[in-house]
């Protein structure tokens, strides 16, 4: 059933991930946490930086909106704990802005650690000034509504990928990764055989090679074929 107009919809019992599995992620880069979590869970490439400040990790907390409407993600600023990533899915909608940096500010008054969202932004000096992640599908100087309806604490899809609340999200210059709730334990474990692979890749390159050692026996085992 359709959430009626100016209601906002909220589900109160959630769960976040192990706080000890979040500690875990944030001292991870985003592409090792990929490779531990399947080599998948990044958030579509449109979805940016638009503030200095980059690096974050956290549960989300998830935040559902109508396109030029920010009612559901002040509502939220109600419900979200210290930590939590807001989450704010507007079905990639452009032609204006979802939150600006008074918004920023106040959640970050709030112990919001960053903000994710698939739609438009605004005032980037403000939220540089307030000094948490933002991460947009882009800027907008146009203003929204408060006329509603959402939801919140509820599964969303943003940049190509569903998200829970709970679940946690990891942001640095490369970009957003949500790890499932679920998941999270074994993506923690996982991460040491990464952290192992990428130093010994590393270590290919101090000692100077040009090629993988596993590169010329890919090519002598007869894989290749030749054209004419």
């Amino acid at each position: 059933m359709a959430t009626p107009q100016g209601v906002i919809a909220v589900k109160r019992e959630v769960q976040r991930a192990d706080p000890a599995a979040v500690q875990a992620l944030a001292g991870a880069g985003t592409g090792f946490v990929v490779d531990a979590n399947g080599r998948r869970g990044a958030l579509d490439s449109a979805i940016r930086p638009v503030s200095k400040a980059v690096s974050f990790c956290g549960p989300a907390y998830t935040v559902r909106t109508r396109g030029r409407d920010n009612l559901a993600a002040y509502t939220a600023l109600a419900f979200a704990q210290p930590g939590d990533v807001l989450v704010i899915a507007t079905d990639g909608y452009r032609e204006a802005s979802v939150v600006g940096d008074v918004f920023i500010g106040l959640a970050r008054n709030r112990g919001v650690v960053a903000v994710v969202t698939d739609g438009m932004v605004r005032d980037v000096a403000g939220i540089d000034a307030v000094g948490i992640p933002v991460f947009a599908l882009g800027l907008s100087p146009n203003s929204p509504h408060k006329d509603g309806p959402g939801e919140l604490g509820t599964q969303v899809c943003l940049g190509g990928s569903t998200v829970n609340t709970g679940d946690i999200v990891r942001g640095d210059a490369d970009g957003v990764v949500v790890v499932a709730r679920e998941a999270a334990a074994a993506v923690v474990t996982a991460l040491d055989k990464v952290r192992a692979q990428e130093a010994r890749m590393d270590q290919w390159v101090r000692d100077g090679l040009d090629a993988p050692p596993w590169l010329r026996e890919f090519i002598e085992g007869g894989a290749l074929r030749e054209l004419d």
